[in-house]
């Protein structure tokens, strides 16, 4: 490696670490607030909202550092050319590849990285997150019944307890059930506890009564009892067992599923996450040529590199729209799947063909030779 793509490598490094941490910073905080309520109101404790927030920072590293890599490719070479660095490396002989080499070698770290993040790491911490998060709204335990306060569930089931034992056991409990408009029910006890069955959870009521006014009677139906369940999984949306996603499998099972298991619907979703993890990785590659590519073949102006860096951007967008569209046709339709082949690789070669033979290589000399006279 030359020193001069040493030197122009550098720079590139350390600026897409900046902006790559500054951004994720900024996506992290806006994110956490999802859970800033189930801290205050639910009892979450500060090591699980970490583990939570943590989970989603591979999810935002590969939206992130594509990003952060064509940015620092456009103010990198714009700050060679404005400082007249880039004139002098093509009086040394360098041609745009060699010109362009720091770039591409980034490029294509952060390809690996992003194959390493889609494939393997995205999926597994996504699967994590889903179950801690399925896992905390069904430990109805330790979340949702908040002592001294009216927990309620659904549509027509509140419960309050006076107080929490750290052995699970309840103080204080009040129930009231309106599941049934026709028949509400209020029930209090004087202890209790939570308990998880085959069905769901309820709740034990020990030592109270159940108060009800039968429809028509206008009087008080009152029964003590020694014991009385009620069942809120229903209310609480509990459930025995998690649906994962396409995103939550790993590549073998997005490989080898089958549509009987999953129905057409879900089927073309599998697919097009397949061919979103094996292209997704290489849309950094394709925006560092773009930058690239118009960058350093584009003539020098005195007044500034607007025109060609508003162009790198608007080709950038209109990359990802397209690798949008080319991604929503395909899961309504399968038959459109090399669509979205066709949208990762048609700015690498484009911006390949563009550095190696340069379509108006005379309007650019003669532009480079009217601002130096």
């Amino acid at each position: 490696m030359s020193g001069i793509t040493r030197y122009v490598l550098r720079q590139m490094v350390v600026g897409m670490l900046f902006v790559s941490i500054a951004l994720a910073c900024i996506l992290w905080l806006t994110q956490s607030l999802r859970f800033i309520e189930m801290i205050v109101n639910k009892g979450l404790s500060i090591l699980t909202f970490l583990k939570l927030t943590l989970m989603l920072m591979p999810g935002f590293l590969v939206v992130i550092v594509p990003v952060s890599l064509f940015a620092v490719v456009l103010f990198t070479y714009n700050r060679l050319i404005a400082d007249r660095e880039l004139v002098v490396l093509r009086a040394a002989g360098l041609s745009h590849v060699a010109l362009a080499r720091p770039a591409l070698l980034l490029a294509g770290f952060v390809t690996a990285l992003g194959y390493l993040l889609t494939c393997w790491l995205i999926p597994l911490t996504v699967r994590d997150f889903h179950e801690m998060q399925w896992t905390i709204r069904n430990d109805i335990g330790t979340v949702l019944l908040q002592e001294g306060a009216f927990n309620k569930f659904g549509d027509g089931l509140t419960i309050y307890v006076r107080s929490r034992a750290p052995s699970g056991e309840l103080s204080g409990i009040l129930v009231h059930d309106t599941r049934n408009p026709q028949r509400p029910v209020t029930m209090m006890a004087e202890r209790g506890a939570l308990v998880m069955t085959e069905n769901g959870p309820r709740v034990l009521m020990i030592n109270g009564n159940r108060q009800e006014v039968p429809p028509g009677t206008g009087r008080l139906s009152l029964l003590h009892f020694d014991s009385y369940t009620v069942d809120f999984a229903a209310a609480s949306g509990a459930k025995g067992e998690r649906y994962r996603d396409a995103r939550e499998r790993d590549m073998v099972e997005l490989f080898t599923i089958d549509e009987s298991e999953i129905g057409p619907n879900e089927f073309r979703r599998f697919r097009v996450e397949l061919h979103s993890r094996l292209t997704s990785p290489l849309y950094p590659l394709g925006f560092a040529l773009i930058a690239a590519a118009v960058l350093l073949t584009s003539g020098f102006d005195r007044r500034g590199q607007i025109k060609p860096i508003m162009t790198a951007i608007g080709l950038m967008i209109a990359v990802q729209a397209a690798a949008l569209g080319a991604t929503n046709l395909a899961t309504g339709n399968l038959v459109f799947t090399p669509a979205i082949y066709i949208v990762v690789l048609l700015p690498i070669a484009l911006g390949s063909w563009v550095l190696v033979r340069p379509p108006w290589p005379r309007y650019r000399r003669s532009t480079l030779a009217a601002n130096s006279a």
